[in-house]
């Protein structure tokens, strides 16, 4: 264990500060993760500090005795009803700096931080590879396997996009395509947070994640928590002729990202399934991407291994795999 290494908390972050843990973020994803993209430091500094939907934030930072920034440690604590057992790790140490124990350090502050907010269960993502440092890091303090989590990427240049208009323009008798930028329209709110209830039920393993309620005041809180830190969100919906919300899609477009595309999420309510709707809508998202978002090269998203419709969704879509990762779980209520 390295006693040149100090974990202090961070209260109000500082640009300092943003910078520095940016410094060992990227250092630790470019090790771990070649080819994933670093966020940028605009964006670090945004997610530590704005606030989150339904959580609050806690941060700290480790540092050797020439106090350079060697660790970082974000913890999300968890506060919807539903979800009131959990929190999410996220820790890089740089690289140059690893098996001196400042993982180990960190860790333990977060650990002991969980047991004071009375969370039960902490989860956190490692690559799953065999010599996957994070996933090494995870099990040997305690971590079990919870869910295998399968990443892919759709290039929008690849020869199959150019089939997509087909898909979208096909007729869905009893259903019409919308879709909006930001904040959902007041007319649609209801039917919207409906719909993003069906999510409950989508494949999460082992993993005790627990579930979430939506209202319009939620949904309307989530778009502001995304416009607030500078990112742009888009969705395309199916419409029922009863009014009703039958499914969606989401893509975020990361501030200062560049090329690249995240998928949020994508349902299909009960009741509407079998219909085709989720290959709709996706395919209908894609369109809109290129024609209004021409700078947008390639979209990632990421299933579980087990969730075996929406896998063959994206891959007709023509999404490939190119990574995985583990969504490891620890529980943290015993001494």
């Amino acid at each position: 264990m390295s006693l040149s290494v100090h974990v202090h908390p961070l209260q109000r972050v500082t640009l300092a500060e943003a910078a520095a843990w940016h410094r060992v973020v990227a250092a630790s994803t470019a090790h771990d993760l070649p080819g994933v993209p670093t966020p940028d430091p605009g964006q670090i500094h945004a997610q530590l500090t704005r606030p989150a939907l339904g959580s609050h934030r806690l941060t700290w930072l480790a540092t050797g005795a020439d106090g350079i920034p060697v660790g970082v440690a974000g913890l999300r604590v968890f506060t919807s009803p539903g979800q009131e057992h959990l929190a999410e790790l996220e820790l890089h140490v740089d690289p140059a700096h690893r098996r001196l124990g400042t993982g180990s350090l960190l860790l333990s502050a977060v650990v002991a931080a969980c047991r004071t907010e009375n969370r039960r269960s902490l989860i956190a993502a490692a690559a799953a590879a065999a010599d996957s440092p994070g996933e090494e890091f995870s099990e040997r303090h305690g971590f079990r396997r919870a869910l295998t989590l399968d990443h892919l990427v759709l290039r929008l240049d690849e020869p199959a996009v150019a089939d997509l208009p087909r898909i979208t323009e096909a007729e869905h008798p009893g259903y019409r395509l919308t879709g909006w930028t930001g904040t959902v329209p007041d007319d649609l709110a209801d039917a919207f947070a409906e719909a993003k209830n069906a999510m409950n039920d989508m494949p999460v393993g082992d993993l005790d994640y627990g579930s979430v309620a939506w209202d319009a005041d939620r949904v309307r809180a989530m778009a502001k928590v995304v416009a607030d830190r500078g990112d742009t969100l888009l969705t395309i919906a199916a419409v029922h002729d009863d009014g009703t919300m039958a499914g969606y899609t989401e893509i975020l477009l990361p501030q200062g990202s560049g090329p690249r595309a995240q998928q949020y999420d994508t349902a299909v309510v009960p009741a509407h399934r079998g219909h085709g709707l989720g290959l709709w809508v996706k395919a209908a998202m894609v369109c809109r991407l290129r024609a209004e978002h021409p700078g947008v090269v390639e979209i990632e998203t990421d299933n579980a291994d087990d969730n075996v419709h929406m896998l063959a969704v994206n891959r007709a879509l023509g999404f490939r795999s190119y990574r995985r990762t583990r969504e490891l779980q620890l529980d943290v209520s015993a001494d």
